[in-house]
């Protein structure tokens, strides 16, 4: 079992770009982020540095992954993320909205149904490439603000995440959301974690 544990900011913008964006505190490969952009057109890129890009590829694929020096901060009011070009700046809405902590069963039986039913996404499945896939909440705190631009290009206001995103098994929210979480894989039998990750 490899495990990650760290947040996940989604939104979209009118101009039609979405972005689903992880801060990993720890994962298999250490601390890293990474910036999964879907751009206008329907293609996927993906934003993260070199060291990073396989281990993310390897669970999710893309039309373009583009390496690039990845920057994410922040603090109780908000996430500012900086990559190749794109830039985003978020602000949170009220207190997080706490989850208790649950065995994977839970995740992928009761909490996959209400988090379809109440969210429209799913906490439990497998992803294009075969690795199955825990996402377990920790916390959710909606977005309350946004603004974002591209080469210095405005990205338009802040908008509801269009689906199909199409960067796995699942589609964020929505409604534009920061959720701290854990998530739990497990590869295939003989698929096992790109060696050029572990150095």
């Amino acid at each position: 079992m490899e495990t990650l544990v760290g947040t996940i900011t989604s939104l979209g913008f009118a101009g039609g770009h979405r972005f689903v964006v992880g801060d990993w505190a720890s994962s298999p490969i250490g601390a890293f982020s990474d910036v999964m952009w879907a751009r206008p057109g329907g293609d996927r890129v993906l934003l993260v540095s070199e060291r990073a890009a396989e281990f993310v590829t390897s669970v999710y694929p893309f039309d373009d992954v583009r390496c690039c020096a990845v920057t994410v901060a922040s603090d109780s009011r908000g996430v500012a993320v900086d990559a190749g070009g794109v830039a985003l700046r978020v602000s949170l809405g009220s207190a997080a909205v706490p989850f208790p902590r649950r065995p994977r069963w839970v995740t992928a039986t009761v909490e996959n149904w209400l988090a379809r039913l109440l969210l429209g996404v799913r906490t439990y499945g497998v992803s294009p490439t075969g690795v199955t896939e825990w996402y377990r909440t920790r916390s959710l705190r909606f977005v309350e603000s946004a603004s974002g631009s591209l080469e210095g290009r405005d990205l338009g206001a802040l908008c509801a995440v269009e689906r199909p995103v199409g960067f796995g098994f699942t589609d964020p929210p929505r409604r534009p959301a920061r959720t701290s979480l854990r998530v739990d894989l497990r590869r295939r039998p003989g698929q096992v974690l790109p060696e050029t990750t572990l150095r």
